[in-house]
């Protein structure tokens, strides 16, 4: 009796872990490969991101690699690579070039685990103003809803998007108001890396 008791608590206890997590039990490997197909592949890396290169039948030859501040990874045999600003495919294409020098025809793939420098900012009269880690593009209206939408006092129709572009700075206009009725919807631009929100 104690026994089955016991082992109905440890069920219990499993089951209650799984409800708040609202994680699956994934395998190291499954849990990278679910992380991955949630990157749009044709994101384009930007610093600290983390990618999982793997060569095929060569463990010393997979590892995960952290874009770094110059934009640039390390890998072995090969160097530096350029990461930022490309996409995985674009990477996986330039380690393939450079390892032919010394593996005939390696099998290399290439996964982004961890997004990282995609963040956006909304600031002002919003209900919770700050810094969002995206994992994927998002929209203006998508970042005002993640910053919990206009307080009562906001100037809906006086929205901006700072963006900086070439050592300057861009100023893109955004009128809620307009939006929320079906007009203009081309300035429900998709943000980049860095952008700032403005609501007055």
């Amino acid at each position: 009796m104690f026994r089955s008791a016991q082992g109905l608590m440890g069920s219990f206890i499993l089951a209650v872990g799984l409800t708040v997590t609202g994680l699956p039990s994934y395998s190291g490997n499954a849990m990278t490969a679910a992380l991955a197909a949630q990157v749009d592949p044709g994101y384009r890396l930007g610093a600290e991101d983390v990618m999982l290169v793997s060569v095929w039948k060569d463990e010393q030859l997979t590892r995960e690699v952290v874009v770094r501040p110059d934009g640039m990874f390390s890998f072995p045999l090969v160097g530096d690579i350029q990461a930022e600003d490309r996409t995985v495919d674009e990477i996986r294409g330039d380690l393939v070039r450079r390892l032919t020098k010394y593996i005939p025809n390696p099998n290399v793939s290439v996964a982004v685990t961890k997004v990282i420098s995609y963040k956006v900012y909304v600031v002002g009269r919003v209900n919770k103003p700050g810094e969002y880690l995206v994992g994927h593009y998002t929209d203006v209206l998508q970042a005002l809803s993640l910053a919990g939408g206009l307080t009562p006092f906001a100037a809906e129709n006086d929205i901006k998007v700072m963006r900086r572009a070439r050592g300057g700075q861009q100023a893109i206009p955004f009128r809620y108001g307009d939006v929320r009725k079906g007009k203009d919807l081309d300035q429900n631009i998709v943000l980049q890396r860095g952008d700032v929100v403005m609501v007055p």
